[in-house]
């Protein structure tokens, strides 16, 4: 029989548990193992189904936040748009303004649509190169820079015809004393120095595709895989659907997004797929899966950033005496060539981009150098790393 004391005392011990057991809830209210949400059927998930609207909380709540995607995507289209004035209304470009837009420092952003960016706590510059080491990284976020004070210059030659050792518009493109388009050289670049390292070697690492998966981000609706995720679909593509917009003669996409269209034709189909799955493997702490689509993805990347360098050699040489055309190719060439350095699947590396260049351009004239010995020397080196027959 209990007496009145061990009757208080036993209370009083239940008590302290019950308070321990709330506070703990308290300090740790949605954390769920080992599944947050309801297991996803992959065969529910189709063509069509809308990546952004698709995955929702038990209680019907959206999971996907595209926004930090989207505004370093928006970024890139900045810095695109603002290189095409020198060319579309003959501005002469300002150096400071592209390495503010690529750092978003100075409030370099305007317009309707891109005047949020500023305030928006990301930047181009931080996620560029950033798999390498940080003295590397750094070192390739500077030749990224290097470029916005030589299209600067160029665009005070844009009323002119150019000519070896003489900037100015060939055609409709603007070239430096060199013959190299740097508006070509930045835009290329980014999309191997951004899209693909950041996606490729940094989102979908391995140890990116370990981030929590139980417990949502503090203020959000998404755990840190979801949103590792959904930030790798907001940086590839602006549309609902990616790939969905694309026809016969366009992919509807944009800068990586659209070159794996173009020159990746057996993946592009299998992108959104890829994407839609990985992103249900994550609802279902489905690693073997989510890795499969990761894997996939990365690699389409890389398969149509090499076949994009070969394609536009290739077209230097189908030019003939067209020297816009030439000079044109000859410019996405070179920035796509810049880009093969982060096709880490593939064992490239900065040794094997800068060797291809500098057999290419190291001439002190520059694209009026080339000849198709070089040309083919640069084509043979690459389908030798990427294994891709003639």
């Amino acid at each position: 029989m209990l007496t009145p004391t061990t009757l208080n005392r036993i209370l009083a011990v239940v008590t302290l548990a019950f308070c321990l057991s709330a506070c703990n809830d308290q300090d740790n209210p949605t954390t769920v193992t080992p599944q947050l949400r309801k297991s996803i059927a992959y065969t529910k998930l189709t063509d069509t189904t809308t990546y952004a609207n698709f995955f929702v909380d038990d209680a019907g709540v959206k999971t996907v936040d595209l926004t930090t995607g989207a505004n370093r995507l928006l970024m890139f289209r900045a810095i695109n748009t603002y290189n095409g004035t020198a060319v579309g209304t003959g501005a002469t470009l300002d150096a400071n303004v592209l390495k503010n837009m690529f750092s978003n420092t100075g409030n370099p952003f305007s317009g309707t649509a891109n005047t949020a960016l500023n305030t928006s706590g990301v930047q181009l510059r931080n996620v560029t190169a950033s798999s390498l080491p940080a003295a590397d990284a750094e070192k390739e976020r500077q030749t990224i820079e290097a470029s916005f004070p030589k299209i600067a210059t160029a665009s005070q030659s844009v009323s002119a015809v150019a000519s070896e050792g003489k900037a100015g518009k060939l055609g409709s493109y603007l070239v430096d004393a060199q013959g190299i388009e740097y508006g070509q050289i930045i835009q290329k670049g980014l999309i191997g120095a951004f899209q693909v390292d950041y996606i490729g070697n940094v989102l979908l690492s391995d140890k990116n595709l370990a981030l929590d998966n139980t417990t949502l981000v503090a203020g959000k609706n998404y755990t840190q895989l979801e949103q590792n995720w959904d930030e790798i679909y907001g940086i590839l593509t602006a549309n609902p659907i990616y790939g969905a917009k694309a026809t016969a003669t366009s992919s509807g996409e944009s800068f990586i997004g659209s070159y794996i269209w173009e020159y990746n034709k057996d993946d592009f189909p299998k992108i959104y797929a890829a994407l839609l799955k990985g992103r249900a493997a994550i609802v279902n702490n489905d690693m073997t899966v989510l890795k499969e689509q990761a894997a996939f993805i990365h690699l389409a990347m890389e398969k149509a950033i090499a076949n994009a360098a070969l394609g536009y050699l290739g077209k230097w040489k189908t030019a003939g005496t067209n020297t816009a055309a030439a000079a044109h190719a000859m410019g996405e060439g070179l920035g796509f060539i810049y880009s093969l350095r982060y096709a880490k699947l593939n064992k490239a590396d900065a040794a094997f981009s800068d060797s291809v260049l500098a057999g290419l351009i190291s001439a002190p004239n520059g694209f009026w150098g080339l000849t198709n010995a070089k040309i083919d020397a640069a084509s043979a080196a690459i389908r030798t790393k990427f294994n891709i027959p003639v």
